[in-house]
């Protein structure tokens, strides 16, 4: 009886939940869990009876003031976001009354996810995007209202949706909604050294995604633009990952090694503890045991080039 119940009212409370709208997993941050919670049972978005709280994501365009930290400073400013669906594009400006924005940002490659760690804020918000093509950019945001920092990350999905929908008209948006935000496979510091193995190891910043089956590395977890990126392909195309013995003695601190093996070069990583490296080695096995799709084939001879 208690089943049926749940069950009941689940179909009452999640009647009409827009397909794009994020509904959080146990592992998802906080603002996130507080803001899905509200939404369903306080401000009772879904049941069809109110849809005065949905229309601030439905919203386009969608207009928010953020706080955005510096690209090359730790301080956050004032910045004016506009996401407009008419154009699958999101602006910023550095006044509310700019008229030519600071920067144009497409759908395309754009992707969300919390980050209130990293940002040092409970309603952080990475923002990461292809920067004229070829690196990786992160904007970081935050906004003091949860309601709508959670609304603003609901219009972006939107947004990306009916990206997704023009660019692949024929996949349903069952196929679609993974693409729409990602979380990393995997973040955390590892030494690296360079492509001779014979310069000494320096500690960066790793990113690992298994939607675009990139490593970006980066000097400090805030910083706005990678260092590099690495491709990882698939088993079949000679990609492989295995644990390394022996100690880093070219200026590294951390000796629990692992080697990633691409078509053009073999990486060398040392983790600082035995655990991360186990971590990092089943991250990249993961990916590696994903067939490669043709866009990936696109992105692989992309990033080759760009190099």
């Amino acid at each position: 009886m208690q089943k049926s119940g749940n069950l009941i009212a689940k179909a009452f409370y999640e009647k009409c939940i827009p397909f794009f709208y994020y509904q959080p997993e146990q592992k998802d941050c906080v603002v996130l869990k507080d803001q899905w919670i509200q939404a369903k049972y306080e401000r009772r978005e879904f049941t069809g009876e109110n849809n005065d709280y949905q229309r601030a994501y439905m919203l386009d365009p969608f207009d928010i003031i953020l706080w955005k930290k510096g690209k090359k400073n730790k301080q956050f400013l004032k910045r004016n976001f506009l996401l407009s669906q008419k154009d699958f594009t999101l602006r910023y400006f550095v006044k509310e009354d700019c008229k030519v924005p600071k920067h144009i940002i497409s759908m395309k490659d754009l992707n969300a996810v919390f980050q209130p760690e990293k940002i040092g804020h409970a309603h952080g918000l990475q923002i990461s995007f292809l920067h004229d093509g070829e690196r990786t950019r992160n904007l970081f945001l935050y906004h003091e209202n949860a309601q709508l920092i959670v609304s603003f990350f609901n219009a972006l999905r939107k947004t990306r949706l009916a990206y997704l929908q023009k660019k692949n008209p024929t996949l349903q948006i069952n196929d679609l909604i993974p693409q729409l935000t990602r979380p990393s496979l995997m973040e955390g510091y590892m030494e690296k050294t360079g492509p001779t193995q014979r310069e000494p190891f320096k500690r960066r910043w790793f990113t690992l995604c298994s939607m675009n089956r990139k490593l970006l590395y980066f000097k400090t977890p805030l910083d706005a633009t990678e260092l590099g990126a690495v491709f990882i392909g698939s088993e079949n195309h000679s990609y492989t990952v295995s644990e390394l013995s022996g100690r880093s003695t070219r200026g590294g601190r951390w000796h629990c090694g692992l080697s990633l093996q691409t078509p053009g070069r073999q990486f060398v990583f040392m983790c600082e503890q035995e655990e991360d490296q186990r971590e990092w080695i089943n991250a990249f096995r993961k990916v590696i045991s994903l067939p490669m799709s043709a866009e990936d084939y696109a992105n692989e001879a992309n990033l080759r080039r760009a190099k």
